[in-house]
């Protein structure tokens, strides 16, 4: 791992998933997080384009706070149905419209990730497929009382009772429905 031995690597991210798994790839790394940051995106964006734009929105704030031999990493997750954006939800109410809404198909869940230094940037997302089966409202409100997912996008964690009960399928890395397609991130920084 001597490739990144003179980076002071630097995730900006507060998601308890994301530290997990980077430190997972034995990196030495520090979190920073900056308070407020804008994460809203023009509503011409469809897709990938949303994740990666804020990824990227992320790092542009970081900027100013970045020395020689910083390499930042930034990241924002959306789960994609129908042409229509599912992020963090709200309140108890949002959280089980979004589980209602996935319960009984396949939705996608992307993350945008950004590389950067001061002298060059890196982004791209990834993809995954994920299949639900019929959630009951016994069971979305046991779900969203019990592991109050407000700090997911799409309102769960497939890491948590609701995947061990609800996904029938997956296709793409299960890390990135965790919240950090870990393997790509560890192929980009190679090549970084």
């Amino acid at each position: 791992m001597d490739f990144l031995k003179d980076y002071d690597i630097v995730l900006a991210s507060n998601s308890p998933r994301r530290k997990e798994l980077l430190g997972g790839l034995g990196l030495p790394y520090r979190v920073s997080v900056l308070p407020d940051i804008d994460e809203t995106y023009p509503t011409t964006l469809q897709g990938e384009e949303i994740p990666l734009y804020i990824s990227r929105k992320k790092a542009e704030a970081y900027r100013d706070k970045m020395g020689e031999n910083t390499l930042l990493i930034t990241a924002d997750t959306i789960v994609w149905l129908d042409g229509k954006v599912y992020g963090k939800p709200a309140d108890k109410a949002e959280a089980c419209a979004m589980l209602h809404a996935l319960s009984g198909h396949t939705h996608t869940v992307i993350t945008g990730v950004t590389i950067c230094t001061l002298a060059k940037e890196v982004s791209f997302a990834v993809s995954t497929e994920v299949s639900f089966a019929p959630l009951s409202d016994e069971e979305v409100n046991h779900y969203v009382e019990t592991y109050k997912p407000y700090d997911k996008a799409g309102a769960y964690g497939i890491q948590e009772w609701i995947g061990y009960v609800g996904v029938t399928g997956i296709s793409g890395s299960y890390f990135n429905v965790m919240g950090l397609p870990i393997h790509r991130l560890y192929q980009e920084l190679k090549h970084f």
